[in-house]
């Protein structure tokens, strides 16, 4: 008995003994993969991990290029501000550990500071278990010397902190502001020029890797490693800062002047090179402040009646500031209108389908597919007239008898030759594509409306390039705002140079309808409203229907005025476009609305840039005669051809009116020279608008003013009247005050 129990003993020893093993075994199978997958497999994400734990990196962030335009004029650049933050909870330790309560002292001197309401800091100072709390997210730099000042003084150093950071900025404002666009919050670029040249301006970020101990100090070692951080490349636009001004200044008298409900937008543009001089549309916003709306578009949304917490009242604000940073020259599509008519002229010269001595009549429609398609002018332009003239007084039935003789196969060529059915190219986001008819669906019919620029629509931006292929000689250009990349030492990373894409027609061509465009400004055609006195202007007006839009009977009734011009037209000069988007003035055409707008700044670009004057001028700029003797600036006056009262018995000339540098009409000029100031007389302005350009410069001479004229000169015409006086009526000025008429052709539809 007892040997089997032995024996059963031992065997159960055995069992016991060779499950250890086989126990042991399998765990040390394990062990040996587990350590052969983390040494063959593993090794580095355990690596890293480890690194991880004894290391701390930190971020040393790129500096944004910055954005200027031709002239080295800063549009756009990133300047240091300072988060203002503080601990409430040293605050409260402070106050446990003292007694003193610090809370008050710290919110009178930063309320003081930045303008903030007393409660609502003190309210941020109470949260005792927070360590940190923003007060200002972005002191300026005078605002961060003040609070260091307060914080020396009141011994606040343990309770107010400042941590510098970047923040982008633009010194000029709204100016450009569609243009150059803006960055968020972690200064990415979000539209305009800081969204496409983003990764150009951001540069590369660096960062510093540092070893840290257990309780997180920086300890010397091999792990240490700095790469710094590179600055973005800055950028050279071809926007001229003056010439930008003048253009959104015309835009806001637009908006003023017609009460437009869809913004302006208008584009300077080198016909040669395509560089864009200027591009601005007006919902000026501030690029500083992106996210507050502009005048208008508040007042849109304060008129809503939606309550400032609902749904509808945020909706509409969302959409309201999407349009409001909208580029309106690049990112929306028009009906061009009669401005096309260039184009079709184009394409039936070129192609040879017509000739501008070719003549046409128009008895103030024109049958095509059984419809009577009307001309604006709806008596008719009459009978036997040349294709000149057609062009120059905007007539539809001639376009659409052009556009017949040319066939819709070779028209639709020209289209395409012309750009329109390829977007520019131009280096800003978001442009917008042609809307057109496809080369199967062109009837009669549509090839009728498409000959003056209806029932189709095109970018701004590509409706002038296209019109600046004319003006440069016949060819299509690549239109462009970035002349070059710079590093931060003034090196060139990159030249932007002219692209040209093809030649669309012939120089011959392009000259002829330059010289017909030049003729109906400077003599009796639609868009007289251009002219600029000493310059040779081309320039064609256009007013569309929207058709997208239609009243309760299912009627078009708004309209889009525009006008396109250029000059000089040598192949080598500017191109200019302003579109009008739903004026809701009482006469709602391009040469209008339009047309007087781009003369005003053409007047004063092309003195600018340096263009020469051509042929004789109207005006004359006076000049400085005062502490001259009698006798010198008699002689002076004499050869100029000016008219001249001398007032008093004196010998030195002591004042004069009008003052020097400023410009009088040669015929009707008169400058009135006083030896003794005492005897200076005063005139009442008269009331001059709405009279023709003659009965105004009748007036004004006889109450003793002079004048300046602005857009049209011709001063015969009945249909020219005064649309504008620079001094209000009834004004008391002195004799000889120059006041600028603003003439206008008002008989005028396109």
């Amino acid at each position: 008995m007892h040997t089997r129990s032995s024996h059963y003993v031992n065997g159960i020893r055995k069992k016991r003994a060779a499950f250890a093993l086989l126990a042991f075994l399998i765990a040390a199978c394990i062990l040996l993969i587990n350590i052969l997958r983390l040494d063959l497999f593993a090794y580095n994400e355990y690596k890293d991990k480890a690194y991880d734990q004894i290391t701390t990196t930190s971020r040393l962030k790129a500096e944004r290029g910055n954005i200027y335009d031709a002239n080295m004029n800063v549009l756009a650049t990133t300047k240091t501000t300072w988060r203002i933050f503080v601990s409430p909870k040293a605050i409260a330790n402070h106050k446990r550990m003292t007694g003193e309560d610090v809370s008050d002292k710290i919110a009178a001197g930063v309320c003081e500071i930045f303008s903030l309401e007393y409660e609502a800091v003190k309210s941020k100072l109470g949260k005792s278990t927070v360590l940190d709390a923003t007060i200002e997210a972005a002191a300026t730099e005078d605002e961060y010397e003040q609070l260091l000042d307060y914080v020396k003084k009141t011994e606040l150093e343990d309770f107010i902190f400042a941590e510098a950071q970047s923040a982008r900025y633009y010194p000029m404002g709204t100016l450009a502001a569609h243009v150059l666009g803006f960055t968020g919050s972690d200064n990415q670029g979000l539209y305009g020029l800081e969204y496409s040249y983003n990764s150009t301006l951001s540069g590369v970020d660096g960062y510093y890797l540092y070893a840290k101990d257990a309780n997180g100090n920086p300890m010397p070692g091999s792990y240490n490693t700095l790469e710094a951080a590179r600055d973005g490349h800055s950028i050279v636009t071809t926007i001229d800062a003056y010439i930008q001004s003048e253009l959104e200044s015309q835009l806001a008298a637009i908006v003023e002047n017609h009460s437009v409900t869809n913004r302006a937008t208008g584009i300077v543009m080198d016909t040669k090179t395509g560089a864009i001089l200027a591009m601005g549309t007006s919902s000026p916003f501030d690029p500083n402040s992106p996210f507050e709306l502009d005048e208008l578009s508040l007042s849109r949304l304060i008129s809503s009646g939606y309550a400032e917490d609902s749904s509808e009242y945020k909706a509409l604000k969302s959409k309201l500031m999407q349009i409001m940073w909208s580029n309106k020259a690049v990112s929306e599509t028009y009906e061009p209108g009669s401005t096309f008519k260039i184009v079709t002229v184009a394409a039936a010269l070129d192609s040879g389908a017509a000739k501008f001595t070719d003549t046409f009549s128009c008895s103030g429609y024109h049958s095509v597919g059984g419809y009577r398609i009307k001309c604006h002018k709806t008596t008719g332009h009459g009978s036997s007239f040349s294709l000149a003239y057609g062009l120059q007084m905007s007539c539809n039935p001639t376009m659409m008898q052009i556009a017949e003789r040319t066939g819709a196969e070779t028209f639709y060529s020209y289209v395409e030759k012309f750009g329109y059915f390829e977007k520019t190219g131009i280096d800003l986001p978001s442009e917008a594509g042609t809307i057109f008819h496809k080369p199967d669906a062109i009837g009669s019919t549509e090839l009728a409306t498409a000959s003056f620029g209806q029932r189709f629509k095109v970018s701004i931006i590509g409706q002038l390039t296209a019109i600046a292929a004319v003006a440069n000689g016949g060819y299509l250009v690549t239109p462009h705002v970035v002349d070059r990349v710079v590093d931060e030492n003034g090196n060139v990373i990159v030249q932007k140079g002219t692209e040209i894409r093809r030649q669309v027609i012939s120089k011959e061509v392009a000259a002829e309808i330059a010289t017909v465009l030049e003729a109906g400004v400077s003599g009796d055609g639609g868009a007289k409203n251009a002219y600029v006195d000493g310059y040779a202007v081309a320039a064609k007006t256009g007013t569309s229907q929207k058709f997208d839009i239609l009243d309760a009977n299912g009627n078009s009734y708004l309209r889009i005025g525009s006008t396109v011009a250029f000059a000089p037209s040598d192949g080598s000069g500017i191109a200019v476009i302003i579109v009008v988007d739903e004026p809701q003035s009482q006469v709602k055409y391009g040469a209008t609305v339009a047309a007087p707008y781009i003369s005003a700044l053409l007047t004063k670009v092309l003195p600018y840039l340096e263009y020469e004057r051509e042929g004789e001028a109207q005006s004359i700029e006076v000049d400085n005669y005062v502490g001259l003797n009698v006798n010198s600036a008699k002689s002076m006056l004499d050869d100029s051809r000016i008219s001249y009262e001398i007032i008093g018995d004196g010998s030195v000339i002591l004042g004069q009116t009008p003052a020097a540098e400023i410009d009088i009409a040669i015929s009707t000029g008169k400058v009135y020279l006083y030896t003794d100031e005492a005897i200076r007389e005063s005139v009442s302005v008269p009331e001059l608008i709405g009279l023709s350009a003659g009965e105004a410069a009748r007036l004004a001479a006889s109450a003793g003013l002079n004048i300046t004229l602005s857009g049209v000169r011709d001063m015969t015409r009945d249909c020219v009247r005064v649309v504008g006086q620079s001094i209000p009526p009834g004004a008391r000025v002195a004799r000889g005050e120059a006041i600028v008429l603003t003439l206008m052709r008002t008989d005028f539809e396109d």
